[in-house]
């Protein structure tokens, strides 16, 4: 365990810390491969072959004759027969039947030789020597000395060194060095082989170009393609049309152009190709190099990489996956989505990362999500942002840390470390460590606010139901008349717990400790600052409600305190008196005192008179204490 710990680990280190890396060595690869093609073409001074695609003609007419073409010589036979009256301009050759032409030796059994025309017909046993390097074998020869054009049939075999090309009829231009077939031929040179209706290859340069029914086949793979360009000597194949390759029922590989070395099973694949493992995850783009003995991939420009059975898509202008440790990451504009129900969660960050978790069996598969910098997500019930982010599907838990924020509905949710515990897809509780605030905002002007050390945030369906707020509990709560639906005031409270319940998007009641203050102050006597709580901050422009908001990236620092209000009620355990006065002091008891504050002098409400705040909702069934 220890090793495959440390294996998984490292592979991740590398696929974070070193991306792009196979590009970099696929096109290194691929220009060396360019520029050695293009040394031997010309060290052998041949035309270029067509282009793969274009209409290839066959070879100039035997017929005709070239001015500075020299002549076949007969070099043995057994027999030679001439008869001038019953065979004119022609001599018949029997047993052992040698022809050279320039530094080629043309074998067979007997022959017709037209001496005026420079050309001849072989029969049986037929063969082409030239230079030590190429033999092609046959049962009929039409050789043409002129053209120097060959066209060789029934049990035509061409042998290229390593290479050997089978067919029924092959025609062989020696002035081009050009063999072609299009009656069906078959390619093999120890690593693949290719089959085609039709085919043409260069002994000088190794290169064959394939059409019709194109197939390439070797242990680890098959492909089929309608058009191929191949190098016999690299055994790297040029994609240039509708490609299909399958890596024993693992992989397929779908792609119109690209490249393809199939010794070291590596690849570069163009306009937007597709790669499909058998457990359905896909990866497209633009761009993809692949590379299959390391089981990894990086591709670039609009990919999209889809898990099926986590429903899930991640995608981005760069992204890599490896199907060994099944990691995916993406950078550049990378976006998660999420389609495992009907309403999509939509993720954006700098880096994202997509993995199997660690303790996943092969009968159990749990999915991990990580998100590293400007971190922003949509839902339709849920938005938030932080600066990184862990989920794990195994306990359906989701992390966020610095600076996160959560909003649901009209509410909001701050602190310095927050937790969501999901159920079913959905967020059904929130817990928020240090410096929480939860706060909702009732109208243009006025926000609900509850803050304290810890925060705990439960929503049914997407709606807040209840906040728990333990330790150093502070609210702000704007009460409503019942009849009118005018404000009646701000209320303030001070208590070591609190807990609030919603309802219809509305506070229903707040619950306080025993040891509990607070205080009702007419909002006309409110300045800015004592509508607000010290760590309140709103945001209103960063909140994501559309997809394309969560890629709009904000410089984002700890929001400022703001100046504290000194229209407050006084911590449990003060003397009792001006609230005003009891706020001014600097060395406040704590709040988890246990006395109960029953005077009526927590605050000044309306223009005349004191009342307790707290009796006043306890009397409309607010507060519980």
């Amino acid at each position: 365990m220890t090793f495959l710990a440390f294996t998984f680990i490292s592979g991740l280190i590398a696929q974070t810390s070193r991306p792009k890396q196979l590009r970099n060595e696929i096109l290194q690869s691929k220009t060396k491969e360019d520029k050695r093609t293009t040394s031997t073409s010309r060290k052998n001074r041949l035309g270029n072959p067509s282009r793969v695609g274009a209409t290839v003609l066959k070879p100039v007419n035997p017929a005709a004759k070239n001015r500075g073409s020299s002549m076949v010589q007969l070099e043995r036979s057994n027999t030679l027969l001439y008869n001038q009256d019953l065979y004119p301009g022609i001599q018949i050759l029997l047993g052992n039947v040698v022809f050279r032409h320039d530094n080629a030796l043309l074998f067979c059994d007997s022959a017709y030789f037209y001496e005026q025309a420079n050309s001849f017909d072989a029969f049986s046993n037929v063969r082409i020597v030239q230079a030590d390097t190429l033999t092609v074998y046959g049962d009929f020869l039409n050789y043409n000395g002129n053209t120097k054009l060959a066209r060789i049939w029934d049990n035509v075999k061409m042998v290229n060194r390593n290479t050997v090309l089978t067919t029924n009829v092959l025609y062989y231009d020696r002035n081009q060095n050009l063999a072609f077939y299009d009656t069906g031929g078959v390619i093999v040179d120890g690593q693949n082989t290719l089959t085609s209706m039709w085919g043409q290859y260069s002994p000088a340069t190794k290169v064959a170009l394939f059409k019709d029914q194109v197939k390439m086949t070797n242990p680890d793979a098959n492909m089929t393609t309608d058009t191929l360009k191949y190098n016999t000597s690299s055994s790297v194949a040029d994609i240039v049309g509708n490609s299909l390759i399958v890596y024993k029922a693992e992989t397929d590989i779908y792609s119109q152009r690209g490249w393809y070395d199939t010794k070291n099973d590596r690849m570069m694949l163009l306009n937007r190709s597709l790669v499909e493992q058998n457990d359905g995850k896909t990866l497209i783009g633009d761009t993809i190099f692949y590379d299959k003995k390391k089981k990894y991939g990086e591709a670039f420009s609009d990919v999209e990489l889809t898990d099926p059975k986590q429903k899930s898509t991640l995608t981005g202008n760069f992204v890599s996956y490896d199907e060994i440790s099944r990691v995916g990451l993406a950078t550049d504009s990378a976006l998660l989505i999420d389609w495992s129900t009907r309403d999509s969660l939509f993720m954006s960050a700098d880096t994202l990362i997509s993995m199997r978790d660690s303790v996943a069996t092969d009968s159990v598969s749990f999915n991990m999500v990580k998100a590293f910098k400007n971190v922003r997500f949509l839902r339709s019930d849920i938005q938030g942002m932080c600066d990184s982010l862990l989920y794990t599907s195994r306990d359906s838990i989701l992390h966020l840390r610095v600076l996160p924020v959560l909003w649901s509905d009209n509410n909001q949710l701050m602190g310095n470390k927050m937790t969501a515990y999901t159920k079913n897809q959905k967020v059904e509780k929130v817990h928020i460590e240090q410096s929480g605030i939860a706060i909702q905002k009732d109208s243009l002007n006025y926000f609900n606010q509850l803050s304290g050390k810890e925060i705990t945030a439960y929503l049914d369906s997407g709606q807040l139901s209840k906040v728990y707020v333990n330790g150093n509990a502070e609210t702000i709560y704007f009460p409503k008349d019942d009849k009118t639906g005018e404000y009646i005031g701000i209320n303030k409270t001070l208590s070591s717990y609190v807990t609030m319940y919603f309802k219809d998007k509305k506070v229903q009641r707040i619950v306080l400790t025993t040891a509990s203050s607070g205080a009702m102050y007419p909002i006309s006597q409110m300045e800015e600052n004592d509508l607000y709580l010290r760590n309140f901050f709103w945001y209103e422009t960063e909140r994501p409600l559309k997809v394309d908001d969560v890629f709009t990236k904000y410089v984002r620092t700890e929001p400022p305190k703001r100046q504290e209000s000194t229209k407050r009620p006084s911590f449990p355990g003060e003397s009792s008196g001006n609230s005003t006065d009891a706020a001014s002091k600097t060395n406040r008891p704590s709040g988890t005192t246990n006395r109960t504050n029953t005077n009526n002098s927590m605050g000044p409400v309306n223009s005349g008179g004191n009342m307790n705040p707290l009796n006043n909702l306890n009397r409309r069934g607010m507060i519980q204490q």
